[in-house]
């Protein structure tokens, strides 16, 4: 029961911090908001860690860096795929694949048993995972081959982030997630690094590398969402009426958002460790509801039906799999 709240409560905080990143984004370059989140998440994962205390190993240092590894492919997939769209159905596919990875690995290499209210949480799951997702207003159409090859890579490789971060040893605390993050963090920063380069061998100002720059491409820093695209989605007197976000506020947003992602990934570290890599992957994949909330909270944005009955379906699927 502990572990599926928390599995729960970590898929609220990961859609926050795909909010809070996805704001930053508006004004920041996706990339830039990315290696500002990563670094804020590391430190405020490195501060913490001693506190609550973890023995190092090689293991668990490798686990943790494989897994950083992983997630900055997650993110690349994620954004190639949600650039071809539709996003109203590769974004929907990609938290469902997330969600079954993980569980089918729960279930058949690590031997998870659940009661038969937990299959059927699961079924449930599955189902709030594609209606919370669901971005309405966009035309459907017939997705592209490539699309959804990248839609079901990066929720592989979303899926296998949770895998890895499962075999990590229960003594070492937040490490897995301390060298993750660094892991991240080096690759982001050398990105932004060699765009860096390139704009001074144009002659143009390195701090053009920080903004927009051409068509936004819809995949939040965190890689996990979808809110560069909410003006276009957003009909009137929602997020297109929002308040602008300036420059100095994108860069608190871009910080606030990695601390509350890497909030999120201890979340998500303690659930495993208290429970089945089948449950917490089902919930975890839940995210986007965290973001709705947040987006009708604060940017007063209109929550579909079908969203809603995918909130009430989460809060159904997650009492069954306390159960289970």
């Amino acid at each position: 029961m502990i572990s599926a709240a928390l599995a729960l409560l970590g898929a609220l905080v990961y859609g926050s911090a795909d909010f809070f990143g996805g704001r930053a984004a508006t004004r920041l370059r996706s990339i830039v908001v990315t290696a500002v989140s990563a670094l804020s998440g590391l430190v405020a994962l490195a501060v913490t860690q001693p506190l609550l205390g973890g023995v190092w190993t090689a293991q668990d240092v490798a686990w943790g860096a494989l897994a950083g590894v992983i997630g900055v492919v997650a993110v690349a997939l994620l954004y190639a795929c949600l650039a071809i769209g539709p996003m109203s159905i590769l974004s929907p596919l990609t938290a469902v694949v997330s969600a079954i990875a993980p569980m089918l690995w729960g279930l058949l290499v690590n031997g998870d048993t659940l009661a038969p209210i937990g299959y059927a949480g699961l079924g449930v799951a599955l189902v709030a995972v594609v209606l919370v997702g669901f971005l309405p207003g966009e035309a459907v159409v017939r997705p592209r081959l490539r699309g959804v090859v990248m839609a079901v890579g990066a929720g592989v490789a979303i899926g296998a982030f949770l895998i890895v971060i499962d075999q990590t040893s229960e003594g070492s605390g937040l490490i897995p997630l301390v060298t993750s993050r660094a892991t991240s963090s080096l690759v982001t920063a050398i990105v932004v690094g060699i765009l860096i380069l390139a704009a001074l061998r144009r002659g143009t100002p390195a701090r053009s590398v920080f903004d927009v720059a051409g068509p936004r491409l819809g995949a939040t820093p965190s890689g996990h969402a979808d809110l560069d695209h909410v003006e276009d989605l957003a009909g009137a007197g929602s997020a297109a009426s929002a308040p602008r976000v300036s420059t100095r506020q994108a860069w608190w947003l871009a910080i606030v958002c990695g601390v509350t992602d890497a909030a999120a990934n201890a979340l998500m570290l303690v659930a495993l460790r208290a429970g089945d890599l089948s449950i917490v992957s089902a919930l975890t994949a839940l995210y986007p509801a965290g973001t709705i909330i947040l987006a009708a909270i604060v940017l007063r944005e209109r929550v579909a039906r079908v969203q809603w009955a995918g909130l009430g379906l989460a809060l159904v699927a997650g009492g069954m799999l306390a159960l289970a």
